[in-house]
C-alpha cells in the first residue's frame, strides 16, 4: 500500500500525520523504496489497524 492509500484509509488523514506517526513509532510496519517512497504491505497495515481496534475498546 502507498501512503496515499494508507491515509486514505484511515479517513483522510494528512500525509504529515502518518510521517509524524512515523517519526514516533505509531504507524504500520513500513518499508523505503529505493525511489525513497514508502510502502506498506496489506496483511501489515491490517494488523496494525486490528491492534488499535482491540486498545480502543
Amino acid at each position: 500500500m502507498t501512503v496515499r492509500e494508507v491515509c486514505t484509509e484511515l479517513k483522510g488523514i494528512s500525509r504529515r500525520t502518518f510521517y509524524r506517526w512515523q517519526e514516533i513509532g505509531q504507524a504500520p510496519q513500513a518499508f523505503k523504496l529505493p525511489n525513497g517512497e514508502w510502502r506498506m504491505w496489506r496483511s501489515d497495515f491490517d494488523a496494525w489497524l486490528h491492534a488499535r481496534e482491540r486498545t480502543a475498546a
